[in-house]
């Protein structure tokens, strides 16, 4: 079967008919032939209530989505008539006139249950990453443990002044230091009763406590419960377990190890408890825009929870297979055998209400990939729930489910209806499906109450996602007037304010020890650093996670956690009351002054051109949708779409309101182009665009963004994304 889709491109999938839907070939394949035997459900009654819940559930989508279309086309115009920085009591007042602003709910607690630990009690980092690329997906699983020697040694958390580079072999300069910054943690995780962890000769464990010698005196711990178990022999341990603030470590001891052989208690290195939970990603980190896009993604999250997903990977001249690892054993203080598990706690981070894609039609049309997202993905995470399963995900019978993008309650409601449809159609108990709610969209984040109550039954998280919601900000007001630079939003009134109604929501509503109040990310993937000096101000705050983008920032971000008691942090807050900051929510980033200075304007128009064409060429030309992108400067970024929003839609706007013309904008896409194809010159499968800009499908697709940023829905990349994507594979014959 052929047929056209909606971005007038032939679509050549061979299709399959199943309950008359037509599945595309890849995905009607990985369904009937591995998934639903596995779950033991029969494929003909599967796809039956599948179309069933597509033809009932479509209509309300698209209601909902012409509810968001109809709302912004009355801001639009209210903000032409009404330029610049709204007076708060009437900029609110109009809000609730037009249905945008709800009634805030009483403060009720959630009645989320069967939730496991690592979302309602551990407080610690939150790794994200693409679902269809299975090495970075069996990585991220596997970053629950990370090697904190490894990490501060490989990075510029340790400086490499006084000789202490990194070099190509073991520096024991740049060693020392690693040990010594560890030997400071280790004092805060355990401490000792008049001694330090730097000075400790030998590690025992005595009638189930652990003592310390130094210059042949013993110590124990000031606090007895640290202390968890040891893995080895008694009389010589391996591991002495421990935990502090509800994470595990693990000090190791093998006096024959290269490092342990230079330290007088053997300690050859740290092991933290680093990702307790990993969001595998299907939406802002991948470019999956068909049926044989999203079935790979589909088959490396059903392989996730069988716990039998392998990669070969071969570096140099070895080649071997990662798996999941297995869980972490010791023996308890108690003489019993000890276990924690091996493995971060998966979320699976379906796609929000607005797009459709190919790899289901119904009546010739699209699917929304939403709906299509939350059947398949629930259906296959049920292998890791098998209790018989030694690499099962959830304890607790729960599959965790992530929904972005939504824009207020009413979306939140349906999201409740689609997961309470899709437990029927797999016959599950209610409320087995938990759902994180991104608060990243404006109207969510000042109807957030609201959008909690929606979810009470089923919420996990709230999460803040600064880079999406600033995207939003922009385009919701974008006639309000020329919002200001986009470094400059980082401080704007609304920011602060809502990384403070967050929390306070959360608390208010009694997430902590049923779900998490989560942060946003840190991008600067080698400037770990400055990342140690500034991401600890998230738990600061009040956050028991936030987010990070790679298993070495994990283990980094872990030790934040053993620093800030959060459990104190929150109970402290929420003893002070609610801060009342609502009006603050509400401004509107509006640049008071728009006398820029042409170099000003030009530094602006650079800087995010660059940053737009290195992710679009990537995303668009080779299918990758989460990746470090050089900056101008060449300081590699992780970017994914929400970063792509920002700085479209911020160049959108000085384009709207006359700051730069479309010519200063082309010209300076044109200007990147050269810096981008430099750039990314040592990639065999890159494309230079410079060489000619008109066939250049990723530079036309960062032009559309810009040019067309206020025609897109809520500012989003997507439909301009997808739609080049499937020209760049028709075009290159890859679909």
């Amino acid at each position: 079967m052929t047929a056209m889709n909606p971005n007038g491109f032939e679509d050549r999938t061979e299709r399959v008919e199943a309950a008359g839907l037509q599945v595309a070939r890849p995905l009607y394949d990985f369904v009937n032939g591995t998934l639903l035997p596995a779950i033991n459900i029969e494929a003909e009654g599967f796809w039956a209530q599948f179309a069933q819940y597509l033809k009932d559930l479509t209509p309300r989508n698209r209601e909902l989505l012409a509810r968001r279309d109809e709302l912004q086309t009355t801001l639009d115009q209210h903000y032409r008539d009404n330029p610049g920085q709204p007076d708060p009591a009437e900029h609110e007042q109009f809000l609730r006139e037009i249905g945008y602003l709800v009634e805030r709910p009483e403060d009720t607690p959630i009645r989320t249950t069967n939730v496991d630990e690592e979302f309602s009690t551990i407080a610690g980092p939150q790794l994200v990453v693409p679902i269809t690329n299975a090495r970075f997906a069996i990585n991220a699983a596997n970053a629950r443990w990370g090697s904190l020697y490894d990490a501060l040694y490989a990075t510029d958390v340790i400086s490499e002044e006084g000789g202490a580079e990194q070099g190509k072999g073991y520096n024991p300069v740049r060693g020392d230091r690693v040990i010594a910054w560890s030997r400071t943690l280790l004092d805060e995780i355990a401490r000792l009763n008049g001694t330090s962890h730097a000075k400790v000769e030998k590690y025992d464990v005595t009638d189930g406590t652990l003592k310390v010698t130094v210059a042949g005196e013993q110590f124990e711990l000031e606090d007895p419960e640290n202390y968890v178990g040891y893995q080895g022999d008694i009389e010589n341990p391996t591991g002495i377990v421990l935990r502090h603030h509800g994470l595990h470590a693990i000090i190791k001891i093998d006096p024959e190890h290269p490092v342990g052989k230079t330290d007088k208690a053997g300690v050859c290195d740290v092991i933290l408890e680093a990702a307790v939970s990993a969001i595998m990603d299907f939406e802002d980190s991948v470019a999956a825009v068909d049926g044989t896009d999203k079935t790979l993604g589909y088959q490396t999250w059903y392989g996730l929870n069988t716990g039998n997903i392998s990669e070969t990977v071969t570096k140099g001249e070895k080649t071997f297979e990662r798996v999941l690892s297995d869980d972490v054993r010791y023996n308890a203080k108690d003489g019993s055998e000890g276990r924690l598990h091996g493995r971060s706690m998966l979320l699976c981070r379906n796609v929000g209400h607005l797009m459709t894609n190919p790899a289901i039609l119904i009546d010739g049309e699209e699917v929304f990939e939403g709906l299509m997202d939350a059947v398949i993905t629930v259906a296959a995470a049920l292998p890791g729930l098998d209790m018989a399963n030694e690499r099962r995900n959830s304890r607790t019978g729960s599959i965790y489910i992530v929904k972005p993008k939504q824009h207020g309650p009413e979306e939140v409601a349906f999201t409740n209806e689609i997961f309470a449809r899709v437990e029927k159609i797999l016959g599950l108990e209610e409320y087995t499906v938990k759902v994180g709610v991104m608060d990243e969209e404006r109207r969510t984040s000042v109807n957030l109450d609201a959008c909690i109550v929606e979810a009470a039954d089923r919420l996990v998280f709230i999460n803040t996602g600064f880079l999406d919601r600033t995207g939003d900000e922009i385009h919701t007001s974008m006639q309000a007037g020329a919002m200001v630079r986009k470094a400059d939003m980082q401080t704007s009134p609304w920011k602060q304010a809502y990384e403070d109604n967050n929390v306070d929501a959360g608390l208010a509503h009694a997430l902590p020890g049923k779900a998490q109040i989560g942060k946003g990310m840190w991008a600067a993937t080698e400037l770990m650093a400055d990342m140690v000096k500034t991401k600890i101000g998230q738990p600061r705050e009040g956050a028991n996670t936030a987010w990070v983008p790679s298993p070495t920032g994990a283990t980094l971000h872990a030790t934040h956690y053993h620093l800030v008691d959060v459990v104190g942090v929150q109970d402290n807050l929420r003893s002070q009351g609610r801060r009342e900051r609502f009006h603050e929510l509400l401004t509107v980033p509006v640049s008071p002054d728009t006398n820029w200075s042409e170099a000003e304007k030009r530094e602006e128009l650079d800087n995010n051109c660059q940053s737009i064409l290195g992710y679009v060429v990537r995303w668009v030309e080779q299918g990758v949708g989460c990746s470090k992108v050089p900056d101008i400067h060449d300081i590699d970024l992780m970017e994914d779409r929400a970063t792509l929003r920002i700085s479209s839609q911020l160049l959108a706007n000085w384009m709207t309101h006359g700051i730069v013309s479309e010519q200063d904008i082309v010209e300076a896409l044109e200007r990147m182009a050269v810096v981008v194809d430099k750039q990314n010159e040592g990639d065999p499968f890159y494309k230079p665009m410079a060489a000619d800009f008109e066939a250049s499908i990723g530079f036309q697709a960062a032009k559309d963004l810009i040019l067309k940023g206020t025609e897109s829905p809520s500012g989003y990349t997507e439909p301009i994304l997808h739609a080049r994507r499937r020209e760049f594979k028709q075009r290159e014959n890859l679909a």
